[in-house]
């Protein structure tokens, strides 16, 4: 697994727990981002949700900004800023503004996905026909970095124009022919489809200014626990979460394990639970180093990115400590 693996990284969405708030949430985001660095992670992401009760990360760059401010090396960004949502100018310029406070330290995670329901996207301005125009919304997002851009003459991105925020695509359907052809790094999860799309994406990398060479970055759900069994029970209370927003069409805040143990549960909904676990790397230190090694070497990573949500912060907080023994953290 070190052969490959670079660094290991952090993707937090910000999800709110029973008796607890949307507010205090992102403070809980803000908070781990610190604990984080000083378990030696390399990246802290956060990610884009609207409309979604049980997910409070609204605001990525808003967020990402406030993590930044409270860290000091970690390097910090999104995962990602769904484009089809935004204006490419526009989210150059947010960018801009943290890679100028922040040099350095700035990861523009980019994704293609738009609202989940049709309220959301009327409300958003944006329809599911924009994901399809994600290569050309990006190529424009790029040209306002590098002062390219030829769509609006005279116009220019302040203060974006000529800085260099660190790009990933993440790549969902069309995502790793287009992280390819612009030369920039991908970010695939760790399903069935993963070491195809990562053999498509090295095989088509086109060398570019923002990258010279490819970079995949794995993204997986994590536990680390003192039994398996223990690992397991942390990863439960986001997989029922999952579940419940199959059968009732929202995410619920993320409720203890011992109660959702206690539940009695539908076929339908047990069916949707078991679905949910399904993909999600849980053990001791030695179990989950091995799975990551086996994820890793099928399909090349330079990098993972983790992730894991429950109810209780510090069980979350000693399972991170844990993996970061995993990788020399």
């Amino acid at each position: 697994m070190h052969r490959y693996v670079t660094a290991y990284s952090i993707l937090d969405r910000s999800l709110v727990r029973q008796g607890s708030t949307p507010a205090q949430a992102l403070r809980d985001t803000v908070r781990f981002a610190r604990q984080a660095e000083e378990l030696g992670y390399h990246r802290f992401w956060v990610s884009e949700h609207h409309g979604v009760p049980g997910a409070a990360g609204s605001a990525p760059t808003v967020l990402a900004a406030a993590v930044a401010a409270a860290t000091s090396r970690i390097r910090v960004g999104t995962g990602g800023v769904m484009l089809p949502n935004h204006r490419p100018l526009v989210v150059a310029e947010q960018f801009g503004v943290l890679e100028s406070l922040y040099p350095g330290r700035v990861d523009m995670g980019l994704g293609r996905s738009v609202g989940f329901t049709g309220g959301i996207r009327r409300a958003l301005g944006h329809g599911k026909d924009d994901a399809d125009r994600f290569g050309e919304q990006l190529g424009e997002l790029l040209a306002w970095f590098t002062g390219d851009q030829r769509t609006h003459p005279g116009v220019h991105a302040l203060p974006a124009e000529g800085l260099r925020p660190q790009v990933f695509v993440l790549a969902m359907g069309a995502g790793a022919e287009i992280a390819a052809e612009l030369g920039l790094p991908m970010v695939i999860g760790s399903g069935p489809r993963a070491v195809d799309a990562a053999a498509r994406y090295r095989s088509g990398f086109r060398a570019s200014a923002w990258a010279a060479r490819p970079y995949v970055m794995v993204a997986v759900d994590v536990a680390v626990g003192a039994s398996a069994e223990e690992a397991a029970r942390l990863q439960l209370s986001e997989a029922w979460s999952t579940a419940r927003s199959r059968t009732s069409g929202s995410f619920p805040p993320l409720a203890p394990a011992e109660e959702i143990e206690r539940t009695q549960m539908s076929a339908r909904e047990r069916a949707y639970l078991e679905e949910a676990r399904k993909g999600r790397v849980h053990g001791t230190e030695d179990e989950v180093a091995m799975a990551l090694g086996r994820l890793v070497e099928a399909t090349g990573a330079e990098e993972v990115l983790v992730t894991m949500n429950t109810h209780d912060l510090d069980r979350r907080l000693d399972s991170y400590r844990r993996l970061a023994r995993v990788f020399g953290g």
